[in-house]
């Protein structure tokens, strides 16, 4: 059975039947829970039984948590943790906190998740650090090119006690957000149709000249210019649609987007091109948890590290047994049912990319954006500090194989 199908017996008017009966939130944290095909009567048991547990007894806290387009079911595909921190942060405070989730876009998207937290509208977002990056610039310090070697190398960077120098406190400082935790993958360029016919990409040089999707990060299109990429702006949103009319011969972004956002039928090739960071992020208005009780507080930081450790497994997993990002792909995984062919570039192709584009080869392009990242982080030299956190651990490390550690505790 694939992902795809788990929810496919629930039709949507039957959903919102169902979260207008014990609300959206407890639907949503209910369906995530059930292992194996979800019917509507074993939706429905659990929605009830997930319902009067949360309500058992008055919440001190509501948040409002805006998770962009994630849903139960493509928080299954792309395992972003959001709904397993909701539910463990709604256990773990016996109640006094409820979490109230409002994913499928319905009040923020991936471009406004992060304004509408700074501005009170939403306490806790769930979006990418790239499309972020717009209403929190400092959020480019994740997308220096080639400053992370491979997916273990950003977990381990997350876990660290350095991440907060480097990445939460000016975060915090500069545009009151609190980061929790988050996926990680290594944005390649999923090419469309105008690549269908073509043999799979092999060559740094066979992607020279095309045009692609970039997102909000200004790192990112630095990194696409330098590769010869001709980054063109296009919302998330509109990304599908953009690869399906040609558009764009390809977009910027990770193996395990294309699949949850139902990209994989217009997507040819997933090019393993892992030139700078993929971090779907949960974060937190820093307010609202200043505003928390002391034991509060520690709740919403030891459900961020569950969150996170959850994520380093469940996501390892679904990207070979869901999504399909392995060669060879195990059959009924979304790219094989797809014909999207996983393109994994050769050490030295990469190699020649890195020498193209990163700021350790080429610093001159990043010399602007870094003093201001440099300046906004107190005067530490950031792409420095990255580079050497994120080379702590073998470069071939399996991420799953990276130790978790509680990163605020020395």
């Amino acid at each position: 059975m694939t992902v795809s199908d788990k929810l496919s017996g629930i039709s949507r008017r039957d959903l919102f039947k169902l979260a207008g009966q014990y609300g959206m939130s407890s639907t949503l944290l209910a369906a995530g829970s059930i292992g194996g095909l979800v019917t509507l009567p074993s939706l429905a048991a659990a929605a009830e039984s997930t319902y009067t547990k949360r309500y058992a007894k008055e919440a001190k806290v509501t948040l409002k948590f805006g998770a962009a387009g994630f849903n139960a079911r493509n928080l299954l595909i792309e395992r972003a943790g959001c709904l397993e921190f909701a539910r463990d942060l709604e256990s773990r405070t016996d109640g006094e906190i409820r979490v109230e989730f409002i994913g499928d876009n319905q009040i923020c998207g991936q471009l406004s998740c992060v304004e509408k937290t700074q501005n009170g509208i939403v306490d806790i977002y769930a979006a990418s650090t790239q499309n972020s990056a717009g209403g929190a610039p400092y959020l480019n310090v994740l997308d220096y090119a080639y400053v992370f070697p491979g997916r273990a190398a950003q977990y381990h960077f997350m876990y660290s006690p350095e991440s907060n120098a480097i990445l939460r406190e000016p975060l915090e400082k500069r545009h009151g957000l609190k980061f929790l935790f988050s996926h990680c993958e290594l944005r390649g360029l999923q090419m469309g149709q105008s690549f269908a016919d073509k043999p799979t990409v092999t060559k740094l040089d066979e992607l020279f000249g095309t045009k692609n999707r970039v997102t909000g990060t200004q790192l990112g299109r630095i990194a696409m210019q330098l590769l010869n990429l001709n980054p063109v702006p296009v919302a998330w949103e509109e990304t599908l649609d953009a690869l399906k009319t040609g558009l764009i011969d390809g977009a910027e972004t990770w193996a395990s987007a294309v699949a949850y956002a139902n990209m994989a039928p217009v997507v040819s090739q997933s090019v393993d091109l892992r030139f700078f960071c993929g971090t779907e992020h949960t974060a937190m208005s820093a307010k609202v948890f200043d505003g928390l009780d002391g034991h509060l507080q520690d709740a919403v930081m030891e459900s961020s590290y569950l969150a996170q450790v959850h994520v380093q497994a469940a996501n390892e997993a679904a990207l070979v047994k869901t999504v399909g990002y392995s060669d060879p792909q195990l059959p009924d995984t979304i790219f094989a049912q797809n014909d999207v062919r996983t393109a994994f570039m050769a050490d030295e192709q990469i190699k020649l990319a890195e020498e193209m584009c990163s700021p350790e080869y080429n610093p001159e392009p990043w010399a602007q954006w870094r003093e201001r990242i440099n300046k906004w982080a107190g005067g530490i030299d950031t792409y420095a500090d990255l580079h050497r956190v994120a080379r702590e651990v073998p470069a071939d490390m399996k991420p799953e194989n990276v130790e978790p550690r509680r990163w605020w505790k020395a």
